[in-house]
């Protein structure tokens, strides 16, 4: 039993370690990815809303117009690359029929955006290119010199290459230094750019230090900045060589992209790459195809072909999983079925020793029954032989001293021949008046036993056909009957005797009685079922 024991437990507990803390964020972010369907649909109806006060506004009103189409693409930008284009241009379209250069720049740069997240660097390099940044405000170059920070550094990080990427991330130092120089010192913007410079020169403590600024509860920051902040975070994390705590933020950002209905996400892909690595091949499989879904759902190209080159191998690992586990679940399957068909063993032979057990038990209360039974009848026939062995010796004496006088009355008649006061004598015994007297004493002897006899046998007629004494009497010849059946003596030709009739006319009794009572078959049953006043239990 103990290597059995050992077998379950090595089952059951060889999963990857993985700290506590993500483990409940993992079950948060499965949480809201059971909730991303009403997060999108909240989503799609502000677009309709938005769809609807455009379709309602004058089209020659073009401020109105400009200002609903910046809505939807902020809407569609990280949510859907088609629609965004579609809206960009109706942007570029306004402002040229607006005759506004400036604005005309900054759709430029809203179309650069989506290049960027599409995936197209040349696309955007060239569209960026088309903008003069001393036409745009202050908050338009800032947005403007980040676009341009962004190209370069994810053209170096795509390149990866010895030769090119530093001039690329060159670049792109320069312009997150031209964007900071343009922000308001402590703003938002100017912590979340100082904290990406710091990580762009692989600073990672200062970088990850600038940006918990901004995660901290109470921060008053955009859903989809948060979950850019905390992958930045998670990834600096990572490559510090804290991959718990990279981890955790990878899981907040994800979460964050759900809410935020963000389909141009980084996190969920990462979190895969992480989770793999650490040999959740499950989570990490589920998590790269919503990251591959995501991807087509908004045409990240760039994404897909990042996404196309881990995906392989999680799905062969995921394979490899999903056999393991399937030998494992037969080994753990086999191993409880050996284990049930013990117990099932065990349980059948228990069974039938219950089963014994119970007949025995059976046997045993049946013979308590029927012993207490007898028990009660010899207490009960000990009562009656108490009672009526008294009184019959009581009476019997009483007639031994009268039969004493008799013979003395008798002798001495005879002695002096006066033979006619002899029979005086004997026509002064009254049969009939003796006899009362022994009905009298039966009957006061036997209530006294039974006290409830004439009640409890009453019940078993109705009211019209019930049988009680008259005043004078104590049992009547009918009650007599059955108190003699209660006591014993069942023989007709017996009560006959004792009670001087025929033993026609006292089977004549009970038929006649019997037939009046609600239930004939079971009458002398209730009638025996009478029980003495100290029923011993």
């Amino acid at each position: 039993m103990r290597p059995f024991l050992l077998f379950l437990f090595v089952l059951f507990c060889c999963t990857p370690a993985f700290s506590q803390n993500n483990e409940s964020l993992l079950a948060e972010l499965k949480t809201e990815i059971a909730k991303k369907e009403s997060y999108d649909n909240a989503k799609e109806a502000r677009i309709k809303n938005l769809r609807e006060q455009q379709l309602a506004a004058s089209p020659s009103d073009y401020g109105k117009q400009y200002a609903l189409s910046l809505k939807l693409y902020e809407e569609y930008k990280s949510y859907q690359y088609d629609s965004a284009y579609v809206y960009v241009n109706k942007l570029k379209n306004l402002s040229m029929s607006m005759n506004d250069m400036a604005r005309g720049y900054y759709s430029q740069i809203k179309l650069g955006f989506i290049l960027l997240s599409s995936g197209m660097f040349k696309e955007t390099f060239d569209c960026m290119n088309r903008v003069n940044p001393k036409l745009l405000n202050d908050s338009m170059k800032a947005e403007y010199y980040f676009i341009m920070y962004r190209c370069n550094s994810d053209l170096s990080k795509y390149n990866n290459d010895k030769y090119f990427s530093p001039e690329y991330r060159k670049v792109s130092n320069a312009y997150i230094d031209s964007a900071i120089a343009l922000c308001k010192r402590g703003s938002v913007d100017s912590i979340y750019y100082v904290g990406l410079k710091h990580i762009g020169l692989n600073d990672h403590q200062s970088g990850a230090k600038e940006l918990s600024k901004l995660v901290g509860p109470g921060m008053p920051i955009s859903m989809h900045l948060r979950a850019m902040i905390s992958c930045s975070l998670g990834q600096t994390y990572i490559n510090s060589g804290r991959r718990d705590e990279g981890i955790a933020y990878l899981i907040e950002s994800a979460i964050a992209d759900i809410k935020s209905s963000t389909k141009e996400n980084m996190a969920l892909f990462l979190l895969a790459e992480q989770l793999y690595k650490t040999g959740n091949v499950k989570d990490a499989y589920n998590f790269v195809q919503m990251a591959k879904a995501d991807a087509d759902f908004y045409g990240a190209r760039q994404r897909k072909i990042q996404i196309g080159a881990i995906l392989p191998l999680v799905a062969a690992e995921e394979l490899n999983h999903t056999e393991s586990e399937k030998n494992r679940m037969l080994m753990f399957l086999l191993a409880i079925t050996a284990l049930a068909s013990l117990v099932i063993l065990f349980l059948v032979m228990i069974y039938k020793q219950l089963g014994k057990l119970k007949h025995k038990e059976r046997i045993i209360e049946d013979k308590n029954v029927l012993l207490k039974k007898v028990n009660y009848q010899l207490t009960e026939d000990a009562r009656i032989k108490e009672e009526y062995i008294g009184q019959f010796f009581k009476l019997i004496s009483g007639y031994i001293l009268k039969l004493e006088k008799l013979k003395m009355s008798v002798d001495t008649k005879l002695s002096i021949k006066k033979y006619d006061d002899i029979r005086l004598i004997i026509n002064g015994i009254n049969i009939k008046k003796e006899r009362e007297v022994l009905y009298h004493s039966f009957d006061h002897i036997f209530l006294k036993i039974f006290p409830n006899f004439i009640s409890v046998f009453n019940s078993q007629f109705e009211e019209k056909d019930q049988i009680w004494p008259q005043e004078h009497e104590v049992l009547n010849t009918d009650l007599r009957i059955f108190a003699l059946i209660r006591m014993g003596i069942n023989d007709n030709e017996t009560i006959a005797k004792i009670l001087e009739y025929s033993v026609n006319t006292i089977y004549v009794y009970k038929m006649r009685i019997k037939a009046k009572s609600k239930n004939p078959d079971q009458f002398e049953h209730r009638i025996m079922d009478i029980k003495a006043v100290d029923e011993v239990e």
